[in-house]
């Protein structure tokens, strides 16, 4: 019931009234200005073309009329689709949905919006999203090749399509069909002043890439080209180019295989090289007119492209070849059948390549057929044209439009009757005009027009237009819905707007005049058979396959079927489509011919309704009951205008519906109750009832709004009285709490006096003689607690370098604060070795026995401090010879290093390896690496090494050993700290003894049975560099400069 509600108008026509033509386009005019462009006539819906976008779209507004009945909602295309797809998916029901309108009435963005809504409900899963993908891209490669600009529409099909679309039990697609209608193949090679060719030639020259147009020979000016009108070459808000590629995606999409989207783009371009074909009047010897080509490199290119060749194809466009049973006979065509040839080639390779695109998309939409499967057909097809001058076209649009008026009338009814059989209502006949009439002077198959317009074609002798008007006038002489100069004489009417060569039919929307002329060319539509034989012998596979008449070995002297016997076929074909579904309908009306937004035309407006037979179609909606409604949402409304239904009615819906009908005393005549809905006859009827609820609500309103107020005051006063209560009790707490502070302050006052006089009599009695004790002892305890707790919050760090300490703030303090200082450092040290590895305690041993030894005493000592000591100066791991010289049972190397002897005679210096072991120091000679001398530790006596920064030092031997007996050993070396360190340790391990190390400047050295004095002096350039000199002063002297 939301129709009514907050409804601009009336949204549904079947409630208007008075129904005549003016307050329906008033209706439709408030609603267009209101940007309410969908409007209801019964489940038809009118769309009118708002030429801007709305926000009325899109995913949002989808999931909204999905989950709603048709007329719970404002009137909206997706409800329509919604309907048509619920009652497909969940009641097995084919549907179709008849999209009518004149051009730029917006029947393509109708179809598109239904396809989009059905898309977006149906089933999910990538085999149904690539389907859903193929229908949706049929749209763009459809559009550029049978739409154009006109005047009236920069987008207007100039075909009709009617699309199957096939889903499976779930309700997903599962492909479809498209049958294409009458295909404007004239627009080919002639535009009326401000319109376009098929919007295909334009995207081709200005999407294609330079390479592309090369292959195709074009050139991208489209002023090069006759078909194209020169004025015209572009549309506002149309990118050609950007469509080109589009259109190129969508038929990959579809299922087009880059070879063939090059063979349509192909032969595309030989319609537009047609049209630059230049023919000229030429006479033969005999006197005989005759044609031939101007410049042969347009049909070079041609042949070139298509792989024919130019001779070929410039004798099938300058001549003809007649053939019968007996003879064949060559004639040539004089200049004008010579453009008639070549423009009736260009239109039927156009005609024939739209054809086989229409069927390539069906190849790759079609559905197996042994599934099952429902059907939803979306038919978008010419609306009624009344022209200036009406032709042939105007006339089969017009008569298919006659059908479809008539299928719309024979469905309504009949759906009106099933529905009242359904719900037991009784069924009366309804006076309508049945438009049969017309439709059998039109296509009965002896007596009607399309049937005498091939006679005459067929006839033999001379055939024109005019013969054909004289046999419709002996005909239809006497015919109702016939017209024409001849009828009109004879009943002696005057009517200057009827010409002598036309005939006027009595359409149900309206009479239309027709001239005869060019009536014979257009239904024969015939093409040369030397034409499709050429096009045959070109090697190029479509357009052999566009021609399959042009095989020599199948010629057939039968004449094909004219083009008005393949429209009544085609239309007899979907209308049987169209009576075996469902059928749904979207009236489409432009309200301008300017296309702009807001402009509402209500002389335009007026004739396509009368086109469209809108009050009509409400007429036959209202021939019995105007409205209905099931119980439920019909009580649910009006139950608050029954005393017996309001507020509470528990009974059932309708006993509720026939008391709230009841106690408003309405005729009977005007009601009918079926078995599940109400009936109401008239408007007026429905909307008493709505005059009425919108009273009551008023009263409901006042009613609630009265009570409201009074629980709003009741509710203000009561909580103004719980306020001033609170208030109350607050203030009285308050004051009684202020009189108990007082009283209590007086009382603790009192009771402070008496305990100072209480304590003042027993400190007098006990307490004077000790005072002077008591107030020291506790005065040193608070002093004594404040330093301790200071020095809790001042603790230094707990590095164990850091030897800072607070001072104590009083003297007394000094010896504990000393005692705390060290066992807080003592501390600090057994954390920092409890962290340290085994590893760690050893190296830092002997850096404890290197700073026992020298520290104080060798100058070189503080450098070798942070040098952590290695051992391995030689790389001992990676030398197996040095490692065998140690001998297997000496345990690891202590120190492995590289020293210099001094020799004790000369004082000059040898390079040697000195390898320490746990028992032993080995001297090796680095050429040989042979060991040159093995010392015992238990040899060794003394080391001496002076105090300063040099490596010089002397073992001194036992002279009882083997090797002491050749004398002391006088070495140099760069690591003598490191070194005499793991000596003084290998020692001590090994015999238990320190081995005594004497840091002087003089000493002797045993030289075998006599010893040297050595004496150590610093020379000027001692502090730079490590360098030794030794310079012998007589037999017993050595003096060594460092």
């Amino acid at each position: 019931m939301t129709l009514m509600e907050d409804s601009v108008g009336v949204g549904d026509l079947v409630l208007l009234e008075p129904l005549e033509e003016e307050p329906l386009l008033k209706n439709l005019q408030l609603r267009y200005e209101n940007k309410e462009i969908y409007t209801y006539i019964g489940n038809v819906l009118i769309s009118m073309n708002p030429y801007q976008q709305l926000p009325i779209y899109g995913p949002e507004f989808i999931a909204k009329y999905r989950d709603y009945t048709f007329y719970e909602l404002k009137p909206h295309i997706y409800a329509l689709a919604n309907v048509a797809y619920q009652s497909l998916r969940d009641r097995d029901r084919d549907q179709c949905i008849l999209i009518t309108g004149e051009s730029g009435a917006g029947k393509t963005e109708a179809s598109k919006l239904v396809m989009s809504y059905v898309a977006a409900v149906c089933g999910k899963g990538e085999q149904v999203n690539s389907v859903k993908e193929q229908l949706l891209q049929s749209n763009p490669v459809l559009e550029a090749f049978g739409n154009a600009k006109t005047i009236r529409n920069n987008n207007s099909s100039r075909f009709g399509k009617y699309m199957d679309i096939e889903f499976d039990f779930k309700g997903s697609p599962l492909g479809g069909v498209i049958t294409n209608y009458l295909l404007e193949k004239s627009r080919v090679v002639k535009q009326l002043e401000g319109e376009r060719n098929f919007h295909i030639f334009y995207q081709l020259l200005a999407g294609a890439d330079a390479h592309l147009l090369e292959a195709l020979k074009l050139k991208r000016d489209t002023s090069h080209y006759a078909y194209l009108n020169q004025k015209v070459s572009r549309v506002d808000g149309m990118d050609d180019a950007s469509n080109f590629k589009s259109v190129q995606n969508a038929m990959t999409v579809i299922g087009f295989s880059e070879v063939e989207i090059q063979q349509v783009l192909e032969v595309t371009a030989l319609v537009l090289k047609l049209g630059n074909v230049e023919l000229a009047d030429e006479s033969q010897a005999n006197g005989t007119s005759a044609s031939g080509i101007c410049d042969g490199r347009g049909v070079q290119e041609i042949g070139e492209m298509i792989g024919l060749n130019s001779e070929e194809l410039e004798k099938a466009l300058c001549s003809r070849t007649m053939k019968t049973a007996k003879e064949e006979v060559v004639t040539t065509l004089n200049f004008t059948q010579a453009q008639y040839a070549r423009d009736a080639l260009a239109k039927n390779i156009y005609s024939r390549l739209f054809n086989w695109i229409v069927n390539r998309i069906n190849e790759s939409i079609k559905v197996g057929s042994g599934e099952k499967k429902k059907v939803m057909g979306v038919l978008d097809i010419y609306g009624f044209e009344i022209l200036e001058d009406n032709s042939f076209e105007q006339f089969v649009i017009n008569y298919c439009n006659e059908k479809l008026q008539q299928v719309f009338i024979e469905m309504t009814l009949k759906e009106e009757q099933e529905e009242y059989k359904r719900e037991g209502i009784p069924w009366t006949k309804v006076d309508y005009f049945d438009n049969g009439i017309i439709c059998n002077l039109i296509e009965h198959n002896q007596q009607g027009i399309l049937a005498m317009l091939d006679e005459e074609c067929l006839r033999p002798g001379v055939v024109s237009d005019s013969t054909f008007l004289v046999k419709l006038n002996q005909v239809f002489s006497k015919h109702g819905y016939y017209e024409s100069k001849v009828t009109q004489n004879a009943q002696r009417q005057y009517d200057r707007t009827m010409g002598l060569s036309c005939f006027r039919i009595c359409h149900y929307a309206g009479k239309v005049t027709y001239n005869v002329n060019s009536f014979i060319d257009k239904n024969n539509d015939l093409l040369f058979r030397d034409l499709s034989q050429a096009m045959w012998k070109a090697q190029h596979p479509l357009l052999q396959s566009l021609f399959p008449e042009g095989v020599p070995t199948q010629t057939s002297l039968k004449r094909p079927p004219t083009a008005g016997a393949q429209f009544k076929s085609s239309v007899a074909i979907l209308m049987k489509n169209l009576y075996s579904k469902n059928p749904n309908y979207i009236r489409c009306i432009k309200p301008n011919e300017h296309q702009q937004r807001g402009q509402f035309s209500s002389e335009l407006v007026a004739v396509q309704t009368r086109y469209l037979g809108l009050l009509e179609n409400v007429r036959v909606r209202r021939a019995g009951y105007a409205y209905r409604q099931r119980y439920g949402p019909f009580l649910e409304r009006y139950r608050l205008l029954g005393r017996s239904t309001w507020p509470r009615w528990n009974g059932g819906d309708r006993e509720g519906v026939e008391k709230v009908l009841g106690e408003l005393s309405l005729s009977s005549e005007e009601l009918a109750f079926g078995k599940t809905k109400i009936f109401i006859r008239s408007p007026k009827t429905l909307f008493y009832l709505e005059e009425k609820r919108r009273l009551r609500l008023q009263q409901l309103a006042t009613l609630i709004q009265k009570i409201y107020r009074g629980w709003r005051c009741r509710t203000h006063y009561q909580l103004m009285r719980k306020s001033q209560i609170l208030i109350s009790s607050w203030f009285r707490g308050n004051m009684q709490r202020k009189r108990y502070a007082k009283i209590k302050a007086s009382v603790v006052l009192i009771q402070a006096f008496v305990r100072g006089w209480k304590a003042r009599k027993d400190y007098r009695k006990y307490f004077r003689s000790g005072a002077a004790l008591t107030l020291a002892d506790f005065i040193y305890k608070s002093i004594t607690q404040k330093f301790l707790l200071g020095l809790r919050n001042n603790l230094p760090s707990t590095n164990v370098l850091d030897r800072t300490w607070p001072a104590a703030p009083y003297r007394c303090f000094n010896t504990a604060n000393q005692e705390l200082q060290q066992l807080f450092y003592r501390w600090k040290c057994k954390r920092f070795r409890d962290r340290l590895s085994p590893k760690q305690v050893e190296i830092l041993k002997e850096k404890l026995c290197a700073s026992e030894l020298f520290k104080g005493k060798k100058a070189s000592y503080p450098q070798s401090v942070p040098i952590p000591f290695c051992g391995d100066y030689l790389g001992l791991q990676g030398n197996p010879k040095l490692q065998k010289l140690k001998g297997g049972e000496e345990g690891p190397v202590l120190m492995a290093d590289t020293v210099k002897k001094v020799n004790r005679g000369n004082g000059k210096t040898s390079s040697r390896i000195l390898l320490l072991t746990k028992g032993h120091v080995i001297l090796i000679d680095t050429k040989k690496s042979q060991a040159k001398t093995v010392i015992g530790l238990d040899s060794v006596a003394e080391v001496s090494v002076t105090s300063f920064k040099d490596g010089l030092f002397s073992l001194h031997l036992n002279e009882i050993s083997s090797v002491g007996s050749r004398g002391d050993f006088l070495l140099v070396s760069e690591h003598v700290i490191e070194l005499l360190t793991k000596m003084y340790q290998a020692v001590l391990d090994a015999t238990q003894r320190q081995l005594l190390i004497s840091v002087t400047e003089k000493f002797s050295v045993r030289f075998k049975e006599s010893s040297v004095a050595v004496k150590v002096i610093q020379g000027p350039e001692g502090d730079r560099n490590g360098k030794l000199k030794c310079k012998k002063k007589g037999s017993r002297c050595l003096e060594v400069t460092v």
